[in-house]
Formats: structure tokens, sequence, C-alpha cells
């Protein structure tokens, strides 16, 4: 399994571009993009290029990909993407129903349908909101992967911890559409609250250990992402978990 970074995670360096060496020095093969590096692209593929990285995957706001399809292909041809994802709603564009998020996956499945055509693909990226109960019962992941059920899935399953569910049941249901899993961890309850009650992979509360070999078994080829959401000190979190990782 490849290893690659989400360079959110390294959003507070002095430099994104001089942070790839280190990367590449600790072991990543790949990077995964996000809006705060796409203001230069031919410059950052550059970078990636000298430094032996790929970018083969990135996050792109679904307003962008239904208003600037074109856009959005350029970016992700420039920086050598073969999978784009929609990563977040704010609260306020989240749907409060069933009914709302049967249409928001069919929202999904247009901008799918687009990038599919153009050799690229596709999937949404979780967070802990699409795992609480709407007034009906349902879960609104599970109406987003039924209802758009050609889109793939970038897996954070930390976030379904967070928000109260098991991963590992989560894999088993929808693994088979991972193209990628976000690899993060929790700290104990009430444990570095300055960066939000994350730890690095491996120094938190999740198997990851367990979680990696299904992941391994389910979905072979799904790039595997290092992240965390609010790091004190980026090349600790990527040197820490890399090495964890490495270990499973």
């Amino acid at each position: 399994m490849d290893v690659s970074f989400q360079l959110y995670s390294s959003r507070e360096v002095p430099s994104q571009i001089d942070f790839l060496s280190r990367l590449a020095d600790l072991g990543y093969t790949h990077v995964e993009g996000f809006g705060g590096v796409y203001d230069d692209p031919p410059a950052f593929r550059a970078a990636l290029d000298t430094s032996g990285l790929k970018m083969a995957s990135g996050h792109m706001a679904v307003a962008d990909l239904e208003s600037d399809v074109a856009g959005c292909l350029n970016l992700a041809r420039t920086m050598g993407m073969n999978l784009v994802l929609a990563p977040y709603l704010e609260t306020h564009e989240r749907p409060t129903d069933t009914v709302g998020y049967a249409a928001f996956a069919k929202r999904l499945a247009a901008i799918h349908s687009n990038l599919n055509q153009e050799g690229l693909t596709f999937g949404w990226h979780n967070h802990d909101f699409e795992l609480q109960p709407l007034e009906d019962g349902s879960i609104p992941l599970d109406v987003i992967l039924t209802e758009a059920p050609d889109i793939a899935w970038e897996a954070d399953l930390a976030w379904i911890v967070r928000g109260g569910a098991d991963a590992s049941d989560w894999v088993k249901k929808y693994g088979e559409r991972m193209a990628a899993v976000h690899v993060k961890d929790l700290a104990p309850d009430g444990e570095k609250m300055d960066e939000d009650g994350w730890a690095d992979v491996g120094e938190g509360t999740i198997d990851w250990a367990s979680l990696v070999t299904q992941c391994r078994a389910t979905a072979p080829y799904a790039l595997m992402v290092m992240e965390h959401d609010k790091p004190a000190d980026a090349a600790r979190f990527a040197a820490t978990s890399i090495a964890a990782f490495k270990g499973y």
C-alpha cells in the first residue's frame, strides 16, 4: 500500500513546497492535496517532481466541482491526480433529512459522471456529521453511499469513531468502495486538547493494527493517507505516524 500524507496537516509550516522533501525523506511516496496548495499548480507540480512525490489524490469543494468542471479537471491533470475527493459540507449546507441527503447524493453522482468520463475517480470523504441519525433513523453516510452507488469513498475512520460508530463495521459494509483511507488517531478523552483531541498515529486509542489489516484485505489498492487535523508540530506528526504505520 502506498503511503500518502494529507497536506492539510502541514498547512502551518512556513513552506509546503519545502516540506515535500522532508516527507520524501521520511518514506512517503504520495501527498494528498487541498485548496491551500492549489494557488500555483505548475510550480507545485514541479516541486512534487523534484521531491519524487506524487499527488495521486486531492480534495476539491463540491461547489467548484459543480461550477467549474474544466478548471477542476485542469487542476487534477496538472497535479497528476487520478482521484478527486469532495471533503466537506459547511453546517448551513448540510441536508436535514433523508430526502435532502438523497438529493445531495445525486449531485455527487453527477460530479462522478463528469469526472469519470475524463478518466478520473471521484469520491466522498466523511467527517462525523454523516454518522448522526436523521429523524427517521437513517444515517447520512448510508444514504450518500447508497444513493450514489458508483462514487468511491475516502474512509476517514477516526471521524467515524468520533461520530460514535464502529470503524470496522463500516469497512465491512463499504470497504470495497474505499479508494483511500485517512489514517489518524484519537487521544484519550480529555488529552491533547490543544490538538483538538487528535493524536499521532499509533499514539492514540484507535486499533490501527487491526484496521490496517482489514483495509489491506478489503481494498488492497487504497491509498493510506496520514492525517492530523491540528498537529502542534507537523514534522513530528509526519515522522511518528509513518513509523507506526510501517509496523502494522
